[in-house]
C-alpha cells in the first residue's frame, strides 16, 4: 500500500471515529436541549445534506412526556421528508436553503429552517413549474386536464372554485399514499419519477391529520363555534360550507360513487414513522378536511392558485417578510417557477426558522383560510359589504338595463356580476372609513331611477358607467349613502347582539387561541371598520347639498353654466359670458 493511501485510510478512520462519538453524544441529549444540533443520516450521495434537529414547540411544553413524544414523532416525520427533499435537489427543486422542522412557535406544528447563512433579499427555495415526470406543484389545470380529465365535464366549475379542484387533487394524493401492492387506490396520475413521487408521498404523510386540523381550522370546528364565526363577520362561513355541500353532492353522484375502489370513503394512512391515521376521504367530511388544508397552505402565484409541497410549511410573520412570488431559476435563469426569498431588511443564521408573509388579508380572511388572526389585522381593520342589482323582487323596472350595462359596458376584460362585495377599511392616517370608489360607482348604478333614468337610454349606453364614477343627483347620492348606512348598521347590530350574549365567556378565554376568542378578534376588527365607515357616510349625508352633480357638470362642459346677460346694443338677445358671437379676433 502506498504511503499516500495509508494516510487517506488513517484520515477516513479518524473521521468515522469522530462521527460515531458525535452521534453517540447526541443520543443522550433530550429534545429540549437539541435546538442547535444537527442530525445526520447515512452517507449516501443523495443524503449528505445535513439534517437539522429542530427546536421543540416551547420550553414550557417540552417538560410533558406526551409533548416530548409528539415532538419526537414530528421530528422523525420532518427528517423523512427532508431525506426525500435532498434527493430532489437540485434536479426537481432548483434551490433549497431550507428544510422542514418542528416550529419554534407554540401554536404551530412544522416550519421551515435555514440550513446555511441567508443574506437579505436572497432566494431560499425555488421550485420550477413543470408538467412532466418531475411535477411537484398541484394546480387546477392538473385536476381538469390530467387527473380527472375523463371524469369531469369540459369547463367544470364547482362552487368551491379552484380551491375545490386542488382539494380533489389532494384527496387523490392521500389515496395514492395509502395504496399498497394488493390495493391500488386513487388515480395514478400524474406520472412522476420515483424521487418526485417519494417526495409527494412523504409530504402527504407529514400533513396535519383531521384531528389536528379540527382544533385549528373553522371549516372543521364544532357547529356551535361555526355559528359564532357566522355572526362575527360579514364574510360568512356558511356560504363556504354550503358550497362544499353542493360540490360534494355533485361529485358523489357523478364521480365517486361510480368506483369506490378508486375513491374510497375511508383510508388508513401510515405517517412513515410507525403511526397510522384512519380518516374519511371521498366524503363530505373528507372534502372539508382537504379544503381546509388547501385554504391554509396554497398561494396565488402567476395567475393561478397553487399548492406547493415543502414551501407550504413556511409560517407567517407580519414584519420583515416577503410574500411567495413567481420568478426564474436554473443555470441560465430561464426556467419559470415559484420562489420565496428573505426580505430586504432581514438576514438569517443557520438553523433559524424562516418566515414569509401570507399577504394583505382581513382578519376574517386569515381566520377562515389559515385558522389564526395575526396582530397586524388589529391595526388595519377590514370588513366586507355585499350589494346587488334587485332582480328578484321586481321593484326595479330598470334592472335589465343595469344588468346589460354591467355585462357589456363596464370593463372589457372582466364584466361585472350583478352581485358585488367590497371592502370597507379603517386604517389610521390612510383610509379611515372612506368608502371604496368602486363601491360608490356600483351603487349609483344600482340606485339609478326616477328622473335620472334617462341616463339608461341607449344614446348614453357607452358612457353611463363612466358617469357613475361621480355623483349623479342629490336624490341618487342620498339613496346610495342610505344603502351603505343600512348595511353597516345591520352588520353592527348582529355583532353587538352576539357580543352581549357571549361577553362573559370571551373574558374567560381572552388569552387563548380558542375559536370564540379568535372570533372575538375578528369581530372587534370588523366592528371598527364598519363604525368608521358608518360615521363617514353620516357626514356625507349632511353634505349632500354641497356636491356637484351630473346636471351641473354637463352644463359646465357645454359652456352653458354662465348667467344670462343682456346685450347692450341688442337688448332682445342675450348671450352667455363665454359665447358672444363675432367676438373672435380672426384675420380673414
Amino acid at each position: 500500500m502506498r504511503a499516500n493511501d495509508r494516510v487517506r485510510w488513517i484520515c477516513l478512520f479518524g473521521w468515522m471515529f469522530l462521527t460515531a462519538v458525535s452521534a453517540s453524544s447526541m443520543a443522550f441529549v433530550s429534545p429540549k436541549h437539541q435546538e442547535n444540533r444537527f442530525h445526520t443520516f447515512s452517507t449516501s450521495k443523495c443524503q449528505q445534506q445535513q439534517q437539522l434537529q429542530y427546536p421543540s414547540f416551547s420550553s414550557s411544553l417540552s417538560s410533558s412526556s406526551s409533548n416530548e413524544e409528539e415532538i419526537t414523532r414530528l421530528t422523525s416525520i420532518a427528517n423523512n421528508l427532508n431525506q426525500a427533499l435532498s434527493k430532489c435537489t437540485p434536479d426537481y427543486i432548483k434551490t433549497a436553503k431550507v428544510q422542514v422542522g418542528v416550529s419554534t412557535q407554540s401554536s404551530r406544528r412544522l416550519g421551515l429552517f435555514t440550513t446555511e447563512n441567508v443574506n437579505k433579499n436572497q432566494v431560499v427555495l425555488a421550485i420550477p413549474y413543470s408538467d412532466g415526470p418531475d411535477q411537484l406543484i398541484l394546480t387546477p389545470d392538473l385536476a381538469t386536464k390530467v387527473v380527472y380529465k375523463d371524469l369531469l365535464p369540459d369547463g367544470y366549475d364547482g362552487w368551491t372554485g379552484d380551491a375545490g379542484l386542488l382539494s380533489m387533487l389532494l384527496l387523490n394524493e392521500f389515496a395514492r399514499a395509502a395504496s399498497d401492492d394488493d390495493n391500488e387506490l386513487g388515480i395514478s396520475l400524474p406520472k412522476r419519477n420515483l424521487d418526485a413521487q417519494e417526495l409527494i408521498t412523504k409530504w402527504v404523510q407529514s400533513l396535519p391529520t383531521p384531528n389536528e386540523m379540527k382544533k385549528h381550522h373553522p371549516l372543521l370546528w364544532e357547529e356551535e363555534d361555526q355559528e359564532v364565526a357566522q355572526s362575527s363577520s360579514t364574510k360568512k362561513i356558511y356560504r363556504t360550507l354550503d358550497d362544499v355541500e353542493d360540490d360534494v353532492s355533485w361529485l358523489e353522484e357523478r364521480v365517486w360513487s361510480a368506483d369506490r375502489s378508486k375513491f374510497p370513503e375511508q383510508i388508513t394512512l401510515n405517517d412513515g414513522v410507525g403511526g397510522e391515521t384512519t380518516m374519511e376521504l371521498f366524503t363530505t367530511k373528507g372534502f372539508k378536511y382537504a379544503l381546509a388544508l388547501v385554504n391554509s397552505r396554497s398561494y396565488y402565484v402567476d395567475g393561478a392558485l397553487r399548492l406547493i409541497p415543502i414551501l407550504d410549511f413556511a409560517n407567517h410573520q407580519d414584519l420583515s417578510t416577503d410574500e411567495v412570488c413567481g420568478g426564474t431559476m436554473g443555470t441560465f435563469g430561464t426556467t419559470k417557477g415559484v420562489v420565496i426569498r428573505s426580505s430586504s431588511v432581514k438576514s438569517y443564521n443557520p438553523k433559524e426558522e424562516f418566515f414569509i408573509s401570507y399577504g394583505p388579508k382581513s382578519a376574517a380572511d386569515y381566520l377562515l383560510e389559515h385558522g389564526f388572526v395575526p396582530p397586524k389585522c388589529v391595526n388595519t381593520c377590514v370588513s366586507e359589504l355585499t350589494f346587488d342589482v334587485d332582480t328578484a323582487s321586481g321593484k326595479d323596472r330598470f334592472a335589465d338595463d343595469k344588468l346589460d350595462i354591467l355585462e357589456f359596458e363596464t370593463y372589457d376584460s372582466a364584466p361585472m356580476d350583478p352581485t358585488q362585495t367590497f371592502d370597507v377599511v379603517s386604517e389610521v392616517g390612510v383610509q379611515d372609513g372612506e368608502p371604496d370608489l368602486a363601491m360608490m360607482q356600483f351603487l349609483r348604478l344600482v340606485k339609478l331611477g326616477g328622473k335620472d333614468a334617462f341616463l339608461l337610454e341607449s344614446i348614453f349606453r357607452k358612457e353611463v358607467w363612466e358617469f357613475m364614477s361621480e355623483p349623479v343627483s342629490e336624490r341618487n347620492e342620498g339613496s346610495v349613502v342610505d344603502t351603505v348606512v343600512d348595511a353597516c348598521t345591520k352588520a353592527l347590530k348582529e355583532m353587538d347582539e352576539l357580543e352581549e350574549s357571549s361577553q362573559e365567556e370571551e373574558n374567560e378565554e381572552a388569552e387563548e387561541d380558542t375559536p370564540k376568542s379568535l372570533c372575538a378578534k375578528v369581530r372587534n376588527a370588523e366592528r371598527k371598520a364598519l363604525t368608521r365607515t358608518l360615521e363617514y357616510m353620516q357626514r356625507e349625508k349632511e353634505a349632500l347639498d354641497l356636491k356637484e352633480y351630473y346636471q351641473e357638470r354637463r352644463l359646465k362642459n357645454l359652456g352653458l353654466d354662465s348667467d344670462w346677460n343682456e346685450d347692450d346694443e341688442h337688448s332682445d338677445v342675450g348671450w352667455g359670458q363665454t359665447r358672444a358671437p363675432g367676438g373672435a379676433d380672426y384675420d380673414w
